[in-house]
């Protein structure tokens, strides 16, 4: 499974997102992150992108990281991908046919529960969940795994239980928050790969920081090229959800940039 530099992120795109994928495709990105949300997120629409891209011959379906969502009610809208009464295995075996559906294949690359069940811990629910999604997995309809919008002790709790470790934790990456270092340093430990999504949304103050506008003045970049080459550079796998072409071109062009450790240390140390 190839497992690229950047995600091109779907969400909150609605009837643009058809074309907005598939311009991303056409750009360069190879890793697509969805959900089978729809109060988020359009999947059809990223399946439509798909077919076109694979009709056009812009990219074939070994090619790319496909990633899609399992929801919890709470997350959804009344637009639900499942039965509501039905028990949370039969909502995720549910979910994923519909997934399946949208996107046009017969697998995806990366199914991830989109957030646990409770804000603090790991639950009966999660791991019931959980125990369905490594189904899903065994019957190949999946190759990999993943957990998003967890904390440390989630991560924690969740390996308590013996639980299959994910190969993916997908979470919003606060500067003021060391980056989601706890988070970080518990996927490192373990060889789990850290998706960074809102790098730049969350993180404001970073893009304003003098450091990283002389940075980006040195080497002839956007300082968002330079956060995402530093999310590069301390082993994330960042997420954009840009709608603009040449943001698209901006962001992957910024795997041509060099930061020198001295850099990385700075901006990691802007987090305080």
């Amino acid at each position: 499974m190839p497992v690229p530099d950047f995600l091109y992120g779907t969400a909150w795109k609605e009837d643009r997102t058809q074309a907005l994928t598939e311009l991303a495709l056409r750009t360069g990105f190879r890793g697509i992150d969805t959900a089978n949300q729809r109060r988020h997120y359009f999947e059809a629409g990223v399946g439509q992108a798909l077919a076109a891209a694979y009709r056009a011959g812009v990219v074939t379906r070994a090619e790319l990281l496909l990633q899609t969502k399992f929801t919890y009610q709470g997350g959804q809208d009344h637009r639900l991908p499942y039965d509501p009464t039905a028990d949370l295995s039969t909502q995720v075996a549910q979910s994923m046919a519909r997934s399946l559906e949208h996107l046009g294949t017969e697998y995806v690359d990366s199914y991830v529960l989109h957030g646990p069940s409770s804000g603090r811990d790991w639950t009966d629910d999660d791991a019931e969940v959980w125990t369905a999604m490594v189904k899903e997995r065994a019957a190949g309809r999946t190759r990999v795994l993943g957990v998003s919008n967890v904390s440390r002790r989630h991560l924690e709790q969740m390996a308590k239980t013996g639980a299959e470790a994910p190969a993916f934790v997908q979470n919003r990456c606060f500067a003021r928050a060391g980056w989601d270092r706890d988070v970080r340093a518990f996927c490192r430990e373990r060889g789990i790969v850290y998706q960074g999504f809102s790098l730049l949304t969350a993180n404001p103050e970073v893009l304003r920081h003098p450091l990283v506008g002389r940075i980006a003045a040195g080497a002839g970049v956007m300082p968002t090229q330079v956060v995402f080459r530093f999310a590069l550079s301390v082993g994330m796998l960042p997420l954009t959800g840009t709608s603009s072409a040449e943001h698209m071109r901006q962001d992957l062009a910024s795997r041509d940039l060099s930061l020198s450790a001295d850099e990385v240390r700075a901006i990691e140390s802007l987090s305080g």
